[in-house]
């Protein structure tokens, strides 16, 4: 046989093989429309879920892109403490971020959205309520499919708790004992962060008032800002900060790394804002999340931009901790209301956030405030600045309801910190000895040997 006629035998053999077991199927066939119907029509259909999978998906991807963020503070505090203090500085933003993770589970979560489980309505959530996932396997029947799932929203919510935290490690870098700080973050993580943000994001006394703060200038930035000059304040300057009525500069180890720790920041901050629009289930949505993107990416260039053009006309020239600091101020000030403004909107948010950068700094040193990395001007100055202008682009919303939000989280924030560190300071003390921060901490309160040339960074 010839390989012509060989390329028709294959066919006509698959053929007669498939004849008798399609007649077979029929056969056997009648007995499966009702049962393929009934499954058809208990199964959700994709316009039912949808929904629900893509919203997860928002919480899960910007939930990492959040954690990224704690990778950027590391690097920014690593980078600009001394070389003497690193070592410390970074086991301080690992310990905290795995406290929190703890903490927000055992107690925060729930204290934050207690659904109809408050303690005082409006004010105080459900005090110690562990968080509860749903079962291995959920069903598409018996999910929430309005919402996301329970652990993506607690897992996207947890990164928000941890950067609290972060802002306050920075501020008080260089002097404090390590286990002081990390009391005060389990509490902080705990309690703190959700009661406040429970009054907004909970649905508490502040959300219906009209309070409108759609990622957390106030909520997040500006609760850690009043937290660190809480403890700054108690904690006091570092020795040789300030002296005779002058202020005396103290260079970061490695710029490189704190340069590093900003554009990962700015990276994890499209998690931050974008995820907080809630939902991605419908077109409105995801390109919501898209211009909540592009402001917030505006909103850093400008900051950056603007604080570099300032150095340069305040003292001729160009200081690129001010210019890092001007990038995560404008993130800041873009946080409270990334939605509305139109790029050019989000430009002059976003580049005002930058010149507060540079302007306060010189304040809190002429008080003689010492805040490390300019954590307060970043994030509780900025973050006034981007709560009170929400209404310019949101109509919705009151000056008057934004600054009552902002000073009562203020307050509760500073005074309850305050107390805190107080105490911490009454009973265990909360700030190495001159000695120990003389040849540093990372001798002190890490063990490692004392290197003379890192005693006289």
């Amino acid at each position: 046989m010839t390989r012509t006629h060989n390329k028709y035998l294959f066919p006509v053999a698959a053929a007669l093989i498939a004849l008798p077991l399609m007649g077979f199927a029929q056969e056997v066939a009648p007995a499966a429309p009702a049962a393929d119907a009934a499954v058809e029509a208990a199964a959700p259909t994709f316009d039912q879920i949808g929904p629900y999978i893509m919203t997860t998906l928002l919480f899960l991807v910007g939930g990492f892109l959040v954690m990224w963020m704690a990778a950027g503070f590391a690097m920014l505090e690593a980078g600009l403490v001394r070389s003497k203090n690193v070592t410390t500085q970074l086991t301080k933003n690992v310990a905290l971020f795995a406290i929190a993770g703890i903490m927000y589970w055992l107690v925060g979560f729930n204290l934050m959205y207690p659904g109809d489980g408050w303690t005082i309505v409006g004010y105080v959530g459900a005090l110690f309520s562990p968080t509860v996932l749903e079962p291995v396997g959920l069903a598409a029947d018996a999910a929430s499919l309005d919402y996301a799932s329970v652990a993506s929203d607690f897992f996207f919510q947890l990164m928000f708790c941890a950067t609290t935290a972060s802002i306050v490690s920075g501020t008080l870098a260089e002097r404090i004992k390590l286990w002081p700080f990390l009391i005060f973050t389990v509490v902080l993580t705990g309690f703190l962060y959700p009661i406040e943000a429970s009054w907004q994001w909970g649905g508490g006394w502040l959300s219906e008032a009209g309070f409108y703060d759609f990622a957390g200038s106030t909520l997040v930035h500006a609760a850690g800002g009043f937290a660190a000059l809480a403890g700054a304040l108690v904690l006091g300057p570092r020795i040789g900060r300030f002296k005779d009525g002058k202020v005396f500069p103290m260079p970061g180890s490695n710029l490189a790394l704190a340069t590093l720790g900003t554009f990962i920041l700015w990276l994890g901050w499209f998690g931050f804002n974008g995820g907080s629009q809630l939902a991605a289930g419908t077109v409105g949505d995801i390109t919501d999340v898209g211009r909540i993107f592009a402001n917030t990416n505006m909103a850093a260039s400008a900051g950056a931009v603007a604080a570099m053009i300032f150095t340069q006309l305040m003292y001729g020239k160009v200081d690129l901790t001010m210019v890092l600091n001007g990038a995560l101020a404008g993130l800041v000030s873009i946080t409270a209301g990334p939605l509305d403004p139109s790029l050019f909107g989000s430009l002059l948010i976003g580049a005002v956030g930058g010149i507060i950068a540079v302007l306060v700094v010189p304040m809190l040193d002429k008080m003689k405030i010492d805040d490390v990395v300019g954590a307060i001007p970043v994030h509780l100055v900025a973050g006034f600045w981007g709560t009170m202008i929400v209404p310019w682009n949101s109509p919705d919303t009151s000056f008057v309801t934004q600054f009552i939000g902002f000073a009562a989280i203020g307050i509760f924030m500073f005074v309850v910190s305050l107390v805190i560190w107080l105490i911490l300071k009454a009973v265990m003390g909360i700030r190495v000895s001159e000695e120990a921060e003389i040849n540093g901490l990372d001798v002190s309160e890490m063990g490692m040997e004392a290197y003379p040339e890192f005693a006289k960074g």
